[in-house]
């Protein structure tokens, strides 16, 4: 009866340091198999833990400005003192080959994604309180006292770009926010304009036929 577009969608989530969209990622591609992930590339260092090729490529800035001249990145921004951005051409395989692919980037990167995919699916996710967003910054333990409140003041001047999205999402407990990101991708892959091809002729004569068929 009809088929959906081969071209897999573009899911953004952001939102403020400390909201929690790295682990609302893991969940979601932990629990969806046509789920691809992004993997950015900074100038920063290295977090304990974390892995070149699979967190993060990890490069110095000399290396990240060469690919910006290159026009390598979908979107790229200087953020806390460090370069980020996410290469454009494992997006686009990805996207081609049908599987969803989430990027999980902070405001400005969304925003430069969203004035050239505007088909994209934009989702701001937002801590309970700022009492706990500076709770969650302080638990982190991986930066000092003066980063923390540099990151904090940032956060009240990224949660008026709210609006800019498609939708908001709180992070108040992990597994429901992570239910409710799932109920928007699913929502979006159920849309009409998603659908590639929709044969009413042929819907017409088979409704026919089964009419003729019952009055025999």
């Amino acid at each position: 009866m009809n088929k959906k577009k081969a071209r897999g969608s573009l899911i953004v989530l952001s939102g403020p340091s400390g909201a929690g969209k790295g682990t609302i990622h893991k969940e979601l591609l932990a629990q969806d198999d046509n789920l691809r992930m992004s993997i950015s590339m900074t100038t920063r260092s290295p977090r304990d833990g974390e892995v070149d090729g699979v967190d993060y490529y990890f490069v110095t800035e000399e290396e990240f400005k060469k690919e910006i001249k290159k026009g390598s990145f979908l979107e790229y921004a200087f953020v806390h003192g460090n370069y980020y951005g996410t290469p454009k051409a494992p997006v686009e395989k990805d996207l081609d080959a049908g599987h969803d692919v989430i990027l999980e980037i902070d405001i400005q990167g969304a925003l430069q994604v969203k004035e050239n995919n505007e088909d994209g699916i934009f989702v701001f996710i937002m801590p309970p309180s700022m009492r706990e967003l500076r709770d969650r910054l302080v638990k982190r333990g991986t930066e000092s006292k003066e980063k923390i409140i540099d990151r904090f003041k940032t956060a009240y001047k990224e949660i008026n770009e709210m609006s800019k999205y498609n939708y908001v999402v709180i992070n108040d407990l992990v597994e429901l926010a992570v239910k409710k990101v799932q109920a928007i991708i699913l929502a979006e892959r159920c849309r009409v304009d998603r659908i590639e091809d929709f044969d009413l002729n042929n819907q017409e004569e088979l409704i026919h036929e089964l009419l003729v068929d019952f009055n025999k």
